[in-house]
This record gives C-alpha cells, sequence and structure tokens, in this order.
C-alpha cells in the first residue's frame, strides 16, 4: 500500500511557507530600513563636514583679508612717513 502525507502534514507544510514569507518580507523591511538610517546619517555628516569646510574657509579669508588690511595700513604709514619726511 503506498504511503500519502496526510492533511495534517501538508498543512503544517503550508504554515510553514507563510511563515517562512513572512520572515523573509520582515527581513527585507528591516534591511530597507537600515539602508535607509545609513544613508540619513551619511548625508548627516556630509552635511556637517560641508558646513565645517565652509566655516574653515570663510576663516581663512577673514585672515587673509585682516593681513591684506594691515599691509596696506603699514604702506599707508610709511607712505606718510617718506612725505612728511620730504615735507
Amino acid at each position: 500500500m503506498a504511503f500519502t502525507p496526510s492533511k495534517d502534514h501538508r498543512r503544517r507544510e503550508r504554515e510553514q511557507k507563510k511563515l517562512d514569507k513572512r520572515m523573509a518580507r520582515d527581513a527585507a523591511k528591516a534591511d530597507k530600513r537600515n539602508a535607509e538610517i545609513d544613508a540619513q546619517e551619511a548625508a548627516e555628516d556630509a552635511a556637517e563636514k560641508a558646513e565645517k569646510e565652509a566655516a574653515e574657509k570663510a576663516a581663512e579669508e577673514e585672515r587673509k583679508a585682516k593681513e591684506e588690511a594691515e599691509f596696506e595700513a603699514e604702506l599707508e604709514a610709511e607712505r606718510k612717513a617718506l612725505e612728511s619726511g620730504e615735507n
């Protein structure tokens, strides 16, 4: 006589298949959520880095402008000294 699987066995197989699908779907959702979080963190890091670089660049430009102003002031002082020495 041939052996046939019971209906209970088929039901367990169906339930296991559904469970496997659900677990795969949940894992995919978790992976997607983690990828979104990683992307957001990377964007925040990039924005922070850009802000820091902009601040450094502004500070460097301010330093150069101050240096240039001091140089111009020194030149003007020398020019006045020469003019007063000639008069």
